[in-house]
Parts: C-alpha cells; structure tokens; sequence
C-alpha cells in the first residue's frame, strides 16, 4: 500500500538542467525527511540531499552538488523535488528517492526507497 514513485530523469548535455520529482503515496502517517541519493556505474550509492518534513525544512546537501542542485518540498503533497543545473557528466546515475516516514500503525520511522530514475548527462 506504500508507494515511492520517482520521475523526471533523461539523458541530458553537460550544463543543462533536470527536474526530478518524487512522491509517497499510501498508509502514511507522517513523514520525517526525504531526499535523494544516487548510484554511479561502478560505485556505492551515495547521498544527494535530503529536506525536513518540519516547519524550518533544513537541509543538506552533499559537496559535490552544492550550489547547483536544490532540493524542495510540498508537504502537502508528500513530494520532494530536485533541480539539478549546471549538470556534468559525473552526475550520471540512478538516482533514488528516499522517505523516512511513519506508517499507520507503526511507532517508529523506517526509511523507503523509490525504484530509482536514470540521469545520464553527456554530450
């Protein structure tokens, strides 16, 4: 009944721009943060940026995508997005959609994973 659904992803030149988007559907009660992780060819799935589902939405952002990528969030909604510009070619991967939420019934917060989106950046 629980649902992370990620979408957005492409193929796209060096500097260009995407969009990524990431909704959680189902038997939530409340969710504590999301964010977005990413798998290159050949390496270990590694964080992206996260956003606080609380009223100060801090977040955090890995060195590598500082100031190119901004995550965003829609409570409302139960959507997280990120824009990615200035996108290079080392940016290439799967990228997945994380929740860290509780579900009805549950009493206490357990992270899920979207089945990921493909971003490809090359010329």
């Amino acid at each position: 009944q629980l649902q992370i659904v990620e979408s957005g992803g492409g193929l796209v030149q060096p500097g260009g721009s995407l969009r990524l988007s990431c909704a959680a559907s189902g038997s939530i009660l409340s969710i504590n943060a999301m964010g977005w992780y990413r798998q290159a060819p050949g390496k270990q799935r590694e964080l992206v940026a996260t956003v606080t589902s609380s009223s100060s939405g801090r977040t955090n952002y890995a060195d590598a995508v500082k100031g190119r990528f901004t995550i965003s969030r829609d409570n409302a909604k139960n959507t997280v997005y990120l824009q990615m510009n200035s996108l290079k070619p080392e940016d290439t991967g799967v990228y997945y959609c994380n929740a860290d939420l509780w579900r009805v019934g549950e009493f206490a917060s357990y992270p899920h994973w979207g089945q990921g989106t493909q971003v490809t950046v090359s010329s």
